[in-house]
């Protein structure tokens, strides 16, 4: 036996005692199998626990079909949902972060696949939180067509995990939305956000949690609701809204209002030449932006280019379009109004603005 040989009296290794626990595994996934089967659709051959997910492309529905796929995660909000124990609404955030990129170019969200990432398979927690997901998926008209569950004992602590996911969604090639669509006299439609959504979360929490000393269990009388009830509201999802505004109207692209705030956002979907002017003036952002602004002594300019201040999705719209577009919306049950329009550009070459200040902010 030579020195770097184990002792007859060395435990044989396993992989539990590694920290992988394949049984609890299989648990998982059959807690989550009733969930994953609400979030299909017709095109999904199979069921879950394949070794691919497979989908037919009806390519009699399509002329010339365009895939378009988006690949996101949740971010820090997953903090919040650690720090409370509440596990069944983060991956309804997920959803929406991918499959509302996905529609900004006109889009149809087809199916998504999960990357959970634990420190250690919890069977109940990944339940909860592919639960979500399929909400997620079923608010959007997606199929859940699958995902992984990978346990990184070692690597992760035993209460952590994080989230990411892979969409597909299909649209017609002389029907793709974006900047070269865009015009002058252009009219932009904003639609409100249900709260921060899913980006400025490492602010958020430093201002809130480190710097205010605020509970997450804490009764906030501006919300009223706890603050961990404000910080875990679900992104709202757009994608089916915007898909029956552009079946109905001339909308030239979207924009999703993510991390970099909506100048910057608004910005990547308008062409060289022209500009986007977003008049503040023309909503009041939620308390919980103001709250933040107030306990932190955020500057503008940093709110505005952190969170999303109130207009999570803009659509910008040939201008005799834009109160079909509103009708649309409205009917959907989507706060919407005018935000903006597109003019010619400066000569600062800049894309977006935004001027005038928010009333009561």
């Amino acid at each position: 036996m030579t020195e770097s040989s184990a002792s007859p009296d060395t435990p044989h290794a396993t992989y539990a005692a590694a920290g992988v626990n394949i049984e609890a595994g299989e648990e998982a996934v059959e807690r989550l199998r009733p969930f994953a089967e609400k979030a299909t659709r017709p095109e999904v051959l199979g069921g879950i626990g394949g070794f691919a997910g497979l989908f037919k492309l009806r390519l009699d529905r399509w002329r010339e079909p365009v895939l378009a796929s988006s690949t996101d995660g949740v971010g820090t909000k997953i903090a919040v949902a650690q720090a409370l124990d509440v596990h069944d609404t983060v991956g309804i955030d997920l959803v929406a972060m991918v499959v509302d990129d996905l529609v900004v170019c006109g889009a149809e969200p087809l199916f998504l696949q999960d990357y959970i990432a634990v420190g250690t398979v919890v069977p109940e927690r990944i339940a909860a939180l592919v639960k979500g997901i399929a909400e997620g998926c079923v608010q959007a008209g997606c199929a859940l067509l699958g995902g992984e569950t990978a346990e990184h004992p070692g690597l992760m602590t035993d209460g952590a995990y994080d989230l990411s996911a892979t969409g597909v969604g299909v649209v017609e090639a002389d029907s793709v939305l974006g900047p070269e669509r865009v015009r002058p006299g252009d009219v932009i439609i904003g639609m409100a956000s249900s709260g921060l959504h899913s980006n400025g979360y490492s602010l958020a929490r430093h201002v809130l949690l480190d710097i205010g000393r605020m509970a997450l269990a804490g009764h906030v009388e501006e919300f009223g609701r706890t603050l961990g009830e404000e910080l875990l509201e679900p992104t709202r999802i757009y994608a089916r809204d915007c898909l029956a505004a552009a079946a109905e109207a001339e909308i030239r692209t979207f924009a999703h209002i993510t991390g970099g705030g909506m100048a910057a956002n608004v910005a990547r979907v308008i062409p060289r030449g022209l500009r986007a002017v977003l008049d503040r003036g023309t909503w009041t952002p939620a308390p919980v932006f103001s709250l933040i602004a107030q306990r932190g002594r955020v500057e503008r300019v940093e709110m505005d280019k952190t969170f999303n201040m109130g207009v999570g999705m803009v659509a910008v719209v040939a201008p005799e379009d834009a109160d079909r577009a509103l009708a649309v919306l409205t009917a959907r049950h989507v706060p919407a109004w005018v935000l903006g329009e597109v003019n010619p550009a400066g000569e600062d070459g800049v894309r977006a603005e935004m001027v005038g200040n928010h009333p009561r902010f």
